[in-house]
């Protein structure tokens, strides 16, 4: 769970036609597994039955598609590279190997890969605080660490990571996004950290209002996020122009037009963007803190990408996912643009399922989109320096607001609180400490709600009679988590009464529970003993008295 892209996306992409687990080829509810007389001819995903070359109306089809996700790229590239704090061109970089590394290799065929809105708090973070230089190392020891865990078959493993704490993270970074961005509507600086961000916005409101050039940026940003919104709605434009792309170029052209005095895009040109890293900035990886930036950029840009893909098998009847393949598709993605000083990249949602929708039915269509970025950027560089700085930030205040969940809150809170809790903690979390505690919180916070809900204890006792101790039985999974309420059910019987424990029907106990059960039976049991043994005195001197008295 990009996420301007990533899994926000999910419930609103998901085939309602296919409700089985994505990714899954075995599953016999997925589509994907029938094979209709059509298909018997023709393979979803390229020519006919024994050919090894796509057919004609399956190139046509990927090189339509192609060119709408080429649309959607360009300026989803770009703002998210301004955002991060780097050069414009780097995003177009990320975009382009996506395309052109990425793209050729095996993993998902549809799913599309380039910079995503879901890294743009931590990469910020990073560049901040170890420079634009370090940029480079951090995501090329990502790459390699994603290579890595691809060999090793992990790729799996990051389905069993909680959707809640997914769901927070996204719903986190969309809110320090939004945060931020709201500053760039107004050509201001943003303040660095997230609380201070929130802080501020008080005092930006009223300076957007006493300055008239501020007011005319906000007035450029507002529209693009109104044109984001409204242009879906115009079902036959959309079809033929991408909403990201037709709100740019509405507000460029306003700029233009108007000659509005508001910040644009700064310009260096493609090759002088690109900075591999150099050895001086490997020392840096002494650092406990980079190292930290590192397992960040890995696990995060990998479960959105693994997360994407499960949502993007629900958009169409071909080839499932091999997760294993794909994460180390991804990592080879992040190697060179590491090595190219550029962006991290994951798999998107939006370009993905916008490629879905375009017809695409092989990997042509994702390398064909990498190599219109690739002349785009190289032939008209310029063309990026006219587009309002304002403009690429209503776009990413809108993707921003699209990461958090609001559809799946009320019905979480009815039905799963404490997923609830989970997805809200993390969220504020990232908000008020950083991308990479939040989301440690959260998968702690997972964790111990899954413990807790596993963790039923029930004592069971038996009385076979006077003179006999009584049989207590513990039945379920005994941990740390239940032995107060363990321990209170059990200090509630006979205090006078000999126990024996019966553990054998439990199928869990941690060591915690052992120890505290063999000792409380231990401890009850010579108490017993020895109030039994003060009744037994007591009633011996009665007898005694009363027989002295009958003499």
């Amino acid at each position: 769970m990009t996420h301007s892209e990533n899994t926000q996306n999910a419930e609103n992409t998901r085939n309602p036609e296919s409700p089985e687990s994505p990714g899954n080829p075995g599953n016999p509810g997925n589509p994907g597994n029938a094979e209709s007389p059509a298909d018997s001819v023709r393979r979803p995903g390229g020519g006919r039955r024994g050919s090894p070359l796509p057919d004609r109306s399956t190139l046509r089809a990927d090189f339509t598609a192609s060119l709408v996700v080429f649309l959607v790229a360009v300026p989803l590239c770009v703002g998210i590279a301004v955002a991060s704090g780097v050069p414009a061109e780097l995003g177009l970089v990320t975009g382009i190997v996506g395309g052109l590394v990425t793209g050729f290799l095996p993993g998902s065929s549809i799913q599309v890969s380039g910079p995503a809105a879901g890294l743009t708090v931590l990469v910020y973070e990073a560049v901040q605080t170890y420079g634009i230089g370090a940029l480079g190392v951090l995501v090329l020891l990502a790459g390699l660490l994603q290579l890595l865990m691809g060999l090793l078959r992990l790729g799996r493993w990051f389905r069993a990571i909680s959707v809640s704490v997914v769901q927070g993270m996204l719903a986190g970074i969309g809110l320090v996004l939004i945060a931020g961005q709201l500053y760039a509507l107004v050509d201001a600086e943003a303040p660095a950290s997230g609380p201070e961000k929130i802080l501020g916005l008080g005092g930006l409101v009223l300076d957007t209002a006493r300055d008239s050039t501020a007011a005319t940026a906000l007035a450029i940003g507002a529209g693009t996020v109104a044109v984001l919104l409204l242009w879906p709605k115009w079902r036959a434009a959309a079809r033929v122009l991408p909403a990201p792309l037709a709100a740019v170029l509405s507000a460029t052209a306003a700029t233009a037009v108007f000659d509005l005095p508001v910040a644009r895009v700064e310009v260096q040109g493609l090759l002088d963007s690109v900075q591999p890293p150099g050895l001086d900035e490997f020392g840096g990886l002494a650092s406990l803190g980079m190292l930290g930036t590192v397992l960040a950029f890995t696990l995060i840009a990998s479960a959105e990408s693994l997360f994407s893909a499960a949502a993007v098998d629900r958009l169409h009847d071909g080839p499932r996912t091999d997760y294993n393949k794909e994460l180390m598709a991804q990592g080879a993605g992040n190697t060179v643009c590491g090595a190219l000083g550029a962006l991290p990249m994951t798999a998107v949602i939006v370009r993905s399922s916008a490629n879905v929708h375009a017809g695409a039915r092989t990997k042509v269509s994702r390398v064909l989109h990498g190599l219109w970025l690739l002349l785009f950027a190289a032939a008209l560089p310029a063309a990026l320096g006219l587009i309002p700085l304002s403009a690429l930030a209503g776009v990413l205040v809108h993707a921003g607001w699209k990461l958090i969940p609001l559809r799946d809150l009320g019905p979480m809170w009815r039905e799963h609180r404490a997923e609830a809790v989970v997805l809200a903690v993390t969220a504020l979390a990232i908000v008020l400490t950083n991308m990479f505690e939040g989301v440690l919180l959260g998968l702690l916070m997972a964790v111990v709600k899954t413990a807790w809900e596993t963790s039923h204890v029930h004592v069971d006792t038996e009385d076979p009679g006077a003179g006999r101790p009584l049989r207590v039985t513990v039945l379920g999974n005994a941990t740390f988590l239940r032995l107060p309420k363990l321990q209170d059910q059990l200090e509630a019987l006979p205090a006078d009464r000999r126990v024996e424990l019966c553990l054998e029907k439990l199928r869990h106990m941690d060591h915690a529970c052992g120890l505290a059960l063999s000792t409380w039976e231990e401890q009850h049991n010579k108490a017993a003993a020895r109030s039994g043994a003060a009744g037994t005195g007591t009633e011996e001197q009665h007898g005694e008295d009363a027989s002295s008295m009958s003499r």
